[in-house]
């Protein structure tokens, strides 16, 4: 079950990753069309900010995983490998997974007004469909949350492996 979710995890991670290439292209025909055309829209500037939006949520449960968010390592790094899990197991049940229940949980209700009234941009010429990038919250935090329960089940399983041995040595 760990290994599926974690596949998953980084299927989509990696997947995301190629946003990245389509946001500096955006970035750069729109860049292009102001500067040589005085050509500029709503439209180009919000694409720009929901492919990145869309790239920094659908990747955080990967960056989890990875092991690639930003934490404050003043103590962390000279842990070992038991004081690491006692960490991470503690900050993903008592901060993680109550953030992602919380979180997903109010957005549910964002997202489904947003279909239900078909929002789009308020902006003249903008993206006809917001209801889209919306939808996009509670499904990057439900990835979030399943990667959380797999850094707290490899966690647990690292403190009880090294309480096993420890009783094992004389």
């Amino acid at each position: 079950m760990i290994r599926a979710l974690e596949a998953i995890t980084r299927t989509v991670g990696k997947g995301v990753s190629w946003l990245s290439v389509v946001l500096v292209f955006i970035i750069v025909v729109d860049v292009f069309l102001r500067y040589f055309f005085s050509i500029t829209s709503a439209l180009s500037f919000e694409l720009e900010w929901h492919v990145f939006a869309a790239m920094f949520m659908l990747s955080a449960a990967w960056a989890l995983q990875e092991d690639g968010h930003v934490r404050v390592d003043l103590f962390y790094q000279n842990f070992g490998p038991k004081g690491k899990a006692i960490v991470n197991l503690a900050g993903t049940v008592l901060f993680l997974l109550p953030f992602c229940w919380v979180a997903g949980y109010e957005s549910l209700s964002f997202v489904s007004s947003s279909f239900a009234m078909g929002e789009t941009s308020p902006d003249p010429g903008g993206l006809p469909a917001r209801f889209i990038i919306k939808s996009i919250i509670p499904i990057s935090l439900l990835l979030l949350a399943l990667q959380g329960l797999v850094l707290a089940t490899r966690s647990f399983i690292t403190l009880t492996e090294s309480s096993s041995h420890a009783t094992k040595t004389p």
